[in-house]
């Protein structure tokens, strides 16, 4: 499948099997995303892996801020991939200023590019991913034990696919560009 027709296809999965994405797997697809483009190429963006089922049932419990739907998913899913990137490092120069008018809102960029490539990387693999972003930060970061200036960018809810969603409506091109 060429890249745009992977594009195209790939739909967030909510329902996965029983099986566990292999270590290995795993690897693959972050090597992937390990391409994706960064700010003067940081590559701030880690990836950790949550298996423990104890963990993943805290996480689902406690730190989903009461999204009963997002509690669901990562309850039913064996692999949890929290992408987690570095503050202060995409947008400055080396003298801590802000190179643009952006100022550090290129670390959400720099984190949404790499998670969107993990996506299209496990895809590509046969791993279903979803992307979550209702969770309490700051405890997903005790309970995953990230160092101060770490932060959770996202969640990926990750494993095979238990269901074969359809592609939702999408805007016409005529909407969505402009050209002056």
């Amino acid at each position: 499948m060429n890249t745009i027709e992977r594009i195209k296809t790939r739909r967030s999965i909510r329902k996965f099997t029983d099986v566990p994405v292999a270590k290995d797997t795993m690897n693959e697809i972050v090597s992937a995303a390990s391409y994706a483009p960064s700010w003067k190429n940081s590559q701030t963006v880690r990836y950790v892996v949550i298996e423990s089922a104890e963990l993943l049932q805290k996480i689902a419990n406690d730190a989903t801020l009461g999204f009963e739907h997002n509690k669901g998913i990562i309850s039913g899913c064996k692999t949890l991939v929290a992408a987690v990137t570095t503050s202060g490092k995409c947008g400055y120069n080396p003298d801590g200023t802000f190179t643009t008018s952006k100022g550090d809102k290129w670390e959400a960029f720099d984190a949404g590019i790499a998670v969107q490539t993990f996506c299209l990387a496990a895809s590509e693999l046969g791993v279903g991913t979803v992307i979550l972003g209702i969770f309490d930060e700051a405890l997903l970061g005790q309970l995953l034990g990230l160092p101060e200036g770490q932060y959770v960018a996202a969640l990926i809810a990750t494993g095979y696919p238990d269901v074969e969603p359809k592609a939702p409506a999408r805007k016409d091109v005529s909407e969505l560009i402009e050209y002056k």
